[in-house]
């Protein structure tokens, strides 16, 4: 039977075979296995190079699954690869490290309008600009090629998505401290943030040490395009929290919810065929929207235009109320004619 066993044991010693190997020693210069064959296998050049990372998850003893890349090599011994544990580890590892709150160490690559992209072993993530410390956060590009020490924020093998902190590792930001602080937050409270930085979506912010975002849609009852005219880097404003994702710890936020909405009660103080005055300020394919007061708007529509007026971005204009709409937020107007046009409604 031992015979039968062994025969057996080395038959599956070949080149590409997945076997179980056990660890009789491992160290920084390399892992020795038993692998059932006549002499004892040893890890491949290449992942030696790799085993340090991986030396805290391993232990002498312990059977793994292992390939067979070298059945006999010139020194007599079988060569084998972890690399399938390794990338299976790696997410190990992560998973392991965020639940512990550890730091692991990772090198940047260059900065994009997502935060600074960072390699861990392969595994492509990004450090959010919002998670960098005052130092990094006004010139992000001068971690490029940097290698450092991050914490974990978010870790999902199925998604390949990875999301670190710079700050968490710097400040030594603990989890719990920052759920803590995440739980005191009240959806519906003001509170003051201090603006991180501005992007073309909006504005990051810092509420009482947790992480926001003011939406572009939610700075003005106004139509914004360009957050940075309303709001600047480093300056603290009064905010409403609107939302907190659990999830990831992060609030939604809003600058204009703290005044009135300028279109309650729009269909009492502008009636049909109420006269106003408006400004043009800005012009689509299809007519041109008046700024009446400030959040609100109204549209003069292409049809019911001759062709002959000759409007001006900035002009002052005098109008009629045709038709509002509260649900779809919704002006339209005419100008003043001797007589109301076809299309009038």
């Amino acid at each position: 039977m031992e015979a039968l066993l062994k025969k057996q044991s080395i038959a599956s010693i070949k080149k590409g075979n997945e076997i179980e190997a056990k660890i009789i020693s491992l160290s920084r210069k390399g892992v020795v296995f038993d692998i059932g064959a006549k002499a004892y296998a040893v890890l491949g050049e290449r992942e030696v190079k790799e085993i340090s990372t991986y030396l805290p998850y391993l232990k002498k003893g312990a059977v793994i699954k292992a390939r067979i890349i070298t059945e006999e090599s010139k020194n007599g011994f079988p060569v084998v690869s972890l690399r399938n544990f390794f990338e299976k580890g790696k997410w190990d590892i992560l998973n392991e490290k965020k639940q512990k709150e550890e730091e692991i160490e990772v090198i940047c690559g260059e900065y994009g309008k997502g935060g600074v992209f960072i390699d861990f072993m392969g595994i492509r993530g990004v450090i959010p600009k919002i998670q960098l410390t005052q130092e990094y956060l006004n010139n992000p590009e001068k971690l490029s090629n940097q290698k450092i020490k991050v914490k974990i924020l978010e870790v999902d093998k199925e998604k390949n998505r990875l999301v670190v902190s710079q700050k968490a590792a710097a400040l030594h930001i603990s989890q719990k401290e920052l759920t803590d602080r995440f739980n005191k937050i009240i959806v519906g409270k003001q509170y003051e943030a201090k603006v991180l930085g501005v992007s073309d979506f909006g504005a990051f912010c810092e509420v009482d040490g947790v992480e926001g975002l003011i939406h572009i849609s939610e700075i003005s009852w106004e139509k914004v395009s360009d957050a940075s005219s309303y709001i600047k880097q480093e300056e603290t404003v009064n905010v409403v929290v609107v939302e907190k994702n659990p999830i990831d710890l992060k609030l939604n936020l809003s600058l204009k919810r703290l005044q009135k909405d300028p279109w309650e009660g729009i269909e009492e103080k502008y009636p049909k065929d109420k006269e106003i005055k408006g400004e043009i300020i800005r012009k689509e394919r299809y007519g041109y929207f008046v700024r009446l007061e400030p959040g609100v708007e109204g549209l003069i529509h292409i049809s019911k235009l001759s062709g002959r007026e000759d409007l001006k971005i900035g002009q002052k204009i005098d109008a009629f109320v045709e038709r509002v709409s509260v649900k779809e937020r919704r002006m339209s107007l005419v100008l003043p004619q001797k007589e109301k046009p076809v299309t009038y409604r």
